[in-house]
């Protein structure tokens, strides 16, 4: 299958809130840049090892990435000692994955899987599951998200954990945009900002040093909403991290970061 060059949109796109739009968005373009938004040794620094740690105090050694992107975390893990299944919705994102892990004496194992029917498409049980990168929005709808919590909930072990991450999007929508990235997008030479942002939808481009710009349309996630939904999905306790640090200690993080057990200890 040809994968397309561009990126595709409708004629007016702030009109386009759909879950499959990441698939005209994530071009094999967009997907070798990536990394430069990112910046690999720059985020593991601000991340620290708090993804690592926190899988193995909850015991995990099987670990389902469902949002890949480029192989970091997956990497990240599978030199920690994990066992690490790559999944991700994109072939461009996979391919470069999968190119990275290669640069640094690794195969990954990677899936290409739609969320909403995980189980189908990923054979197997996980002690954890990672959806990293501010990826759960891009479902846009609320049944996709619910669909996919419960996909998520099916395809953990007993004592499984669901790690979720996504931008503080409560921030955006009451207040404007005043991040600086300072965990998540190291890159130093992209720019990072909002073309526009309603209840509905949050419109990111991303402008590269050699002058080419890229788009996301997201779906902006409240924190609670979310926490909400996962505890309806049935996850017995969600804790929730501020820039890797309890929520109540900062008030206007980047990120938030949700940690949902599927049994309360």
């Amino acid at each position: 299958m040809t994968q397309q060059k561009e990126q595709h949109y409708a004629e007016d796109p702030v009109q386009v809130r759909e879950t499959g739009q990441y698939q005209n968005e994530y071009v094999p373009g967009f997907a070798e840049k990536w990394d430069q938004l990112i910046d690999w040794d720059g985020r593991a620094k601000s991340e620290g090892d708090f993804f690592i740690q926190t899988l193995r105090e909850h015991g995990a050694q099987n670990i389902l990435d469902v949002a890949t992107g480029t192989g970091f975390h997956s990497v990240r893990m599978i030199e920690a000692g994990f066992n690490v299944i790559s999944a991700d919705g994109s072939p461009a994102m996979l391919a470069t994955a999968f190119e990275n892990g290669k640069k640094r004496g690794h195969i990954l194992r990677t899936i290409q899987a739609d969320w909403r029917w995980l189980n189908r498409d990923v054979p197997g049980t996980f002690d954890a599951i990672i959806c990293l990168g501010n990826s759960f929005t891009h479902l846009f709808e609320e049944q996709d998200r619910r669909k996919t919590l419960a996909e998520f909930y099916a395809a953990l072990n007993h004592d499984g954990i669901l790690i979720l991450d996504q931008r503080n999007y409560d921030q955006l929508l009451d207040e404007g945009f005043s991040c600086k990235h300072k965990f998540y997008y190291c890159g130093e030479d992209v720019v990072a900002e909002p073309d526009h942002v309603d209840e509905g939808l949050a419109r990111f481009g991303y402008s590269f040093k050699d002058g080419s710009k890229y788009t996301l349309n997201m779906f902006p996630l409240r924190k609670d909403y979310t926490r909400r939904l996962m505890a309806e999905a049935g996850f017995q306790k969600v804790t929730t991290y501020a820039d890797f640090e309890e929520t109540h200690r900062q008030e206007s993080p980047d990120f938030y970061i949700h940690v949902a057990a599927k049994n309360a200890e």
